[in-house]
This record gives structure tokens, C-alpha cells and sequence, in this order.
């Protein structure tokens, strides 16, 4: 079978949840070959492994964090020596700028933001989300090596255990990719909670909460519940919250088992962004709300009085 080329977290080779998906979609066109950087140690290859990567390629530089471009040319590079099937990199906003240099740098062609990615009789077949989610597009290129850039969530993580091969190459960035340059990176702050993207239970809030003192409310709801806390672009935009937890169109897409959307009408836009979660419960004051459309189970009530009822019972039930 033809390889198929995944890069693997943009920084030092980490292996997290949206990689794994990577790996477990590659499978499906090929054998997965991991791309990461020169800190990948031992567990990081062997975790590779454990989801299906054949090979795991180790780039050793100490500057590929900071020119993160050079990824263009490493891959492009392997992309001569096998001619892969695809390539995969995170619908990331750096994943989407590596995949749109790539696929210029080899002729082919790039789609982004897929939900979904399966094997053709003509190559890989691609499943986008269109106009928030409003339309499905179903897409495949036809020239070229396709680069595919995915967004975080469109498949779970499933093992594959193999024992991976690895091979290693160096890199200096040359003139042309100095001249993209990563000046500083800011360590969020460790709330103790999964990441957003990657949390089974995901509690969000929005504009009915009517205040940012208000989001302690749903920050102990999802601590209840083992959860991440997310916002509605209203809540963000009105600085309730950090937008790093924003949900959505313009925010992070999740996909979580649970999804609890408190104080949220639901538009188009935050749907985009949840609307594929398991199990979805809407907490709303107005039975009109569009999120009901959506949601498996819903409940028509003041949120102060429901969500400190819900958290008596999740209370009373762990006793």
C-alpha cells in the first residue's frame, strides 16, 4: 500500500488526541507514516505505534519551532522519495498554511477543514462542512498528491498497535523560511480540566448567563462532570470568558460524548462547532430557541435554578 504522510503535532513531535485521529484516518488510505519533530522520544514513537504508524520520521532541529515553514519543505521532500497517497496535517491555522504551501510546492491539490476522509477508487474522498455547517461537501482532488488539512474531532482514535520503524533527517531553515518566524509563544494556564477539544464532557455558556462572575456556575458543572468549559462567541465577545474556550464557526469544533449547552439560543455559528457531539442537553429560558432543533434532550427553565438542581443531584447520586 502507498504511504501516506501525517504530521504530527507543529511543535516538538507532541502526540495528542487530534494526531491519533490523524493516524487512524490515514489508515484507511494507506500505511500511516508520522511526521514529528527532534524531541519525540521513545514513548512519543511508541505511542505513534500504538495507533498505526508504520514509520515514525524524526526531524532533529532546533529551529523548527520557531521557522515552522521548514515543515513545508521536509515534507515535500519525503512526498519525492514514496510519492504517498495524501498527506494530513491538522485543520489548524498553521496545520492550513502548511497544506496550502505544500500542495503549491507539489503541484497538487489542498482541501481543508474536512470532517471526514474515506478511500476512492481515484484517491481519497473528502468530507467538508460548508457555510457553518449548512451544507455538506463531499470533494476529492484530481492532480496532484492531495493534502488534506482535517479538523480536530472528525473521527475517534482507534489503535492499531504496530512497532514502528524510525528514521531521522536534519534541518536548517533556509533564507526563504526565516523569513516566517514564530516571535513568542504563551503557555496557557493549566485549569486542571481536559482540553477543550479533547474533553469527553463539555459545558458551555453563553450570553443567558449575563455575566462573566456568572461562568463560576458552569466551571462547577463541568468540574462535576469531569468536563471542559466552553463559550458562545457572545459570551467571548462580550469578555466573559477567554476566547481560547470559545465554541464554533470561529472558535474550537468538539465532539465531545456530552455536550451541555447552558444559556446558549444556539446560531448557526456555535452549531457549527458541537453539532456532531454524541449526546447534547440545552438549558434555555426560551422554548423557542433554535439549539433545541439540535439537542437530544432539552430542558425550559431559568439556568440559575436548573444547574445548581443538576449539580444537588450529580451530588446526591455520588454520595
Amino acid at each position: 500500500m502507498a504511504e501516506v504522510l501525517v504530521l504530527v503535532g507543529h511543535i516538538a513531535g507532541q502526540a495528542g488526541k487530534p494526531s491519533l485521529e490523524l493516524l487512524t484516518l490515514a489508515r484507511r488510505l494507506g500505511t500511516p507514516v508520522a511526521v514529528c519533530a527532534g524531541a519525540a522520544g521513545d514513548e512519543t514513537v511508541e505511542t505513534l505505534g500504538r495507533y498505526g504508524a508504520e514509520r515514525v520520521h524524526v526531524i532533529e532541529s532546533k529551529e523548527i519551532e520557531e521557522y515552522p515553514v521548514g515543515w513545508v519543505r521536509v515534507l515535500a521532500g519525503l512526498a519525492a522519495e514514496t510519492t504517498p497517497a495524501a498527506v494530513l496535517t491538522e485543520s489548524t491555522p498553521e496545520g492550513r498554511e502548511i497544506a496550502g504551501r505544500l500542495a503549491v510546492r507539489l503541484g497538487g491539490g489542498v482541501l481543508t477543514d474536512a470532517v471526514d476522509v474515506q478511500a476512492g477508487p481515484s484517491g481519497p474522498v473528502v468530507t467538508q462542512w460548508a457555510f457553518a455547517a449548512g451544507f455538506v461537501v463531499t470533494s476529492r482532488v484530481v492532480r496532484g498528491i492531495p493534502i488534506i488539512a482535517v479538523k480536530p474531532n472528525a473521527v475517534a482514535p482507534s489503535p492499531a498497535p504496530v512497532t514502528p520503524a524510525v528514521s531521522r533527517s536534519t534541518l536548517e531553515p533556509d533564507e526563504a523560511e526565516r523569513r516566517t518566524r514564530v516571535v513568542s509563544r504563551t503557555v496557557r494556564e493549566s485549569t486542571g480540566r481536559p482540553g477543550l477539544t479533547e474533553a469527553e464532557v463539555v459545558v458551555a455558556g453563553g450570553r443567558g448567563l449575563a455575566g462573566a462572575e456568572q461562568f463560576a456556575l458552569i466551571e462547577r458543572l463541568a468540574d462535576a462532570l469531569g468536563g471542559a468549559v466552553g463559550a458562545s462567541r457572545a459570551a467571548v465577545d462580550a469578555g466573559w470568558y477567554p476566547h481560547a474556550h470559545q465554541v464554533g464557526q470561529t472558535g474550537a469544533t468538539v465532539s465531545p460524548q456530552l455536550y451541555l449547552a447552558v444559556g446558549i439560543s444556539g446560531a448557526i455559528q456555535h452549531r457549527a462547532g458541537m453539532q456532531t457531539s454524541k449526546t447534547i442537553v440545552a438549558v434555555n429560558k426560551d422554548g423557542e430557541a433554535p439549539i433545541f432543533e439540535l439537542a437530544d434532550y432539552g430542558v425550559v427553565g431559568d439556568l440559575f435554578q436548573v444547574v445548581p438542581q443538576l449539580l444537588d443531584e450529580i451530588a446526591g447520586r455520588r454520595a
